[in-house]
């Protein structure tokens, strides 16, 4: 070999392994002594004790977002996209679709939005809102949903999230449990509150956001219900005529009561403070690097949800900027999106979003199916260019670095981060953890990193966190420095903290994020919340996990969903279906054991396009997608892809599902079948097939 090319490339090769074995001896996560139940503690290794507040002189929410509009007065925070027109467009089968035409973001700077929410909280006064009392924000993500947040917490108001695609029952227990008074709605929302009007025991004003068509919704309100009636323009101008003085809340004081869209029965409210909700802001401060006034979030996520709540309040925080979007306008080819008209991503071009791992594997398919489509040379490139990066990101000298990491960007990636504006810098993905194929792709196709979190609504979110340059998969990082996370035994499922090589167990999180627990729920609070000899609260997640040499957390496994089979083996269903659903047939599985029987069984929700793609190719005949789905061939292809992805993830045999059910309806959360953050109901999906899954154990 030439010496010239030998004397650069060793020390290049020396420096990537050093940098390599450096990065594999730092310790993320160190040992601490805890109270409490017994177990393996760990913490954040740069903070000693958990962080309460990043901010000097700031101890609520109400007071942060006060500071940020007052520092940053002319930037911009609340974007909107202005709709020029709805059309509908006819689909083959007889089916239309509702088509948005969407303009650019409109934006309220950081002093107008400070006036609209001061003169929103007067009004709410002013149109008879009593103090003590609640209200419930029960609408899509959008500005009007942050405005009328931070209104209320200027008056001490705690607010009620309930998921605008919630049910009926569960939508009057949380109304009815909290006793809420006044609601914030829109158009859709305030249709099922007007169909559930008589069951509502103690509403007595709604406020409407103004959208296109709700007059008709308005009109039966007030005709029909005891309601007092307003727009949200009509408060706002009302508190803006006669203000009302601040009543600025405590941090001990409950911000918000959230309910889950729980997977099993009915949901539960969890009692965030504001001590609680602002130390998950401050630890994630520590972590995420350079956040600021540049930055540009991409809000669409359900604001209900605690993952965007806390986003949200975090960017309002650091100066950035808002624009909101939804899941079904986000990119050019979303479901609503007009053809001709750029998605919201496109349109924003965000520096910063979060996702939940179900939407990120569908910009990963959706993106292999495009690339696989087009086949040919297209395909081949961005195979190499994949795999090059790949070798990179694994550590190898010999992937594809400097100048050819630049090519590849700019020949292949440049056209996939166009789906997302083209701008991101970090993607955080919360709630269940992300697959290691799916992180990998993100990482290498839109060329920023992908921050994984760990927490519940329980405890603000906050629990563990990847670090920014943190390239490894499938764990979810070391303990944000608002946390401590133990591991405690759980011997009924063989997991202990004194296993080897890694300590496991079930993760039980103690910090200042640690709410208050259950609204009017004692019972369940006092199973799984816990307050230790000093002082520190624990919240007892069910979920199992282990502990990695350099202090991050990989979650394992889930008490709730072990079964144990008739001759005593043990299924985890959240790890088998994590391992199935790569499979290019399936859209979701939910996998189900009996323990009366010695093997499991799925239901299956059969990929549209690939399914009748080889249906086509092997000439099968069919009316419809579900006569498809009935077909025994279908079947049995599909039960051999699932063997496939079953013998790739060392599935053991009792593992795989020997019989299995096609599904040709998508799980939705309007179905009720899935939670808003697209995880199983589990219990909802097995009384609906209940007839299904006893055929296949028949």
């Amino acid at each position: 070999m030439n010496p010239y090319f030998v004397g650069i490339l060793v020390p290049v090769a020396v420096s990537l392994l050093l940098r390599k074995r450096r990065k594999a001896e730092r310790k993320r996560g160190v040992p601490v002594e805890v109270g409490g139940e017994p177990g393996y503690a760990v913490r954040n290794y740069r903070f000693e004790q958990p962080v309460e507040t990043h901010w000097e002189g700031v101890s609520t929410l109400a007071e942060l977002f006060e500071q940020s509009c007052k520092e940053y007065v002319n930037m911009p925070l609340l974007g909107t996209r202005k709709l020029i027109s709805r059309e509908t467009e006819a689909a083959p089968g007889g089916r239309s679709f509702e088509k948005l035409h969407l303009g650019e973001y409109e934006w309220k700077c950081y002093a107008e939005c400070f006036k609209s929410v001061c003169s929103f909280s007067s009004g709410l006064i002013r149109v008879g809102h009593e103090k003590n009392e609640r209200v419930a924000i029960f609408a899509e993500t959008r500005a009007e949903w942050q405005i009328a947040l931070q209104a209320c917490f200027r008056q001490n108001i705690t607010v009620v999230t309930i998921y605008a695609s919630l049910g009926e029952e569960a939508l009057c227990h949380s109304l009815n449990e909290t006793e809420v008074t006044t609601v914030v709605c829109g158009q859709k929302e305030l249709k099922k509150l007007i169909d559930i009007s008589g069951q509502l025991d103690t509403v007595k004003h709604v406020v409407y956001i103004n959208e296109e068509g709700i007059s008709a919704e308005v009109s039966l309100a007030q005709n029909c219900t005891s309601w007092k009636v307003e727009s949200f323009e009509e408060v706002i101008r009302l508190g803006s005529e006669s203000p009302v003085e601040a009543n600025m809340p405590l941090p001990s004081d409950v911000a918000v009561i959230m309910y889950t869209s729980g997977s099993t029965g009915l949901p539960k409210g969890v009692m965030m403070t504001h001590r609680n909700v602002l130390a998950t802001l401050s630890a994630v401060m520590t972590i995420v690097p350079a956040l600021g006034s540049k930055d540009i979030y991409l809000a669409y996520l359900p604001l209900a949800h605690i993952l965007e709540l806390a986003a949200e309040a975090l960017m309002a925080a650091v100066g950035a900027s808002i624009g909101y979007g939804s899941p079904l306008t986000l990119t050019d080819t979303s479901n609503k999106i007009k053809k001709g008209t750029l998605g919201d991503a496109s349109a924003l071009k965000p520096t910063l979003m979060t996702a939940v791992p179900a939407i990120l594997d569908r910009v990963r398919d959706g993106v292999r199916k495009k690339v696989d489509a087009k086949g040919g040379i297209a395909k081949q490139l961005f195979d190499i260019a994949y795999n090059r990066r790949l070798a990179a990101i694994n550590g190898s000298w010999l992937g594809a670095w400097g100048l050819e990491k630049h090519l590849w960007d700019t020949l292949v990636f440049g056209k996939v981060r166009a789906i997302l504006g083209g701008k991101i810098r970090f993607v955080l993905s919360g709630g269940a953890p992300l697959s290691g194929d799916t992180q990998r792709f993100i990482n290498i196709c839109l060329g920023a990193p992908i921050g994984q979190g760990y927490g519940l609504t329980e405890t603000c979110a906050g629990g563990t966190f990847s670090e920014y340059d943190d390239t490894s998969v499938g764990r979810v990082g070391a303990p944000l420095p608002c946390s401590f996370i133990k591991l405690i035994d759980w011997p009924e499922g063989g997991y202990l903290t004194t296993d080897l090589p890694m300590p496991r167990g079930e993760i039980v999180i103690g910090g200042p994020n640690v709410t208050k627990g259950y609204f009017k729920n004692e019972a369940k609070t006092n199973e799984v919340y816990k307050d230790d000899e000093k002082g520190m609260r624990w919240f007892y997640s069910g979920d199992i996990g282990r502990f990695h040499p350099d202090g991050c957390l990989e979650i394992i496994d889930r008490k709730k969903d072990i079964v144990k089979l008739q001759h005593g083996e043990y299924v985890s269903l959240g790890k088998v279906e994590a391992a199935l659903i790569v499979s290019p047939y399936v859209e979701n599985i939910m996998i189900h054991a009996d323990p009366f029987h010695n093997y499991c069984v799925a239901l299956v929700v059969a990929a549209h396009i690939e399914l009748e793609s080889w249906a086509s190719q092997q000439g099968i005949k069919y009316s419809d997608f579900s006569d498809l789905c009935q077909k025994q061939e279908a079947v049995k292809e599909v039960l051999g892809s699932l063997a496939k992805a079953a013998k790739q993830a060392r599935l053991e045999k009792f593992e795989i599902p020997a019989k299995i059910k096609l599904i040709p309806e998508p799980w939705t959360p309007e179905s009720g079948l899935v939670t808003a953050a697209l995880k199983l109901k589990r219990e909802v999906i097995r009384k609906t097939y209940e007839n299904d899954l006893a055929q296949l154990y028949a």
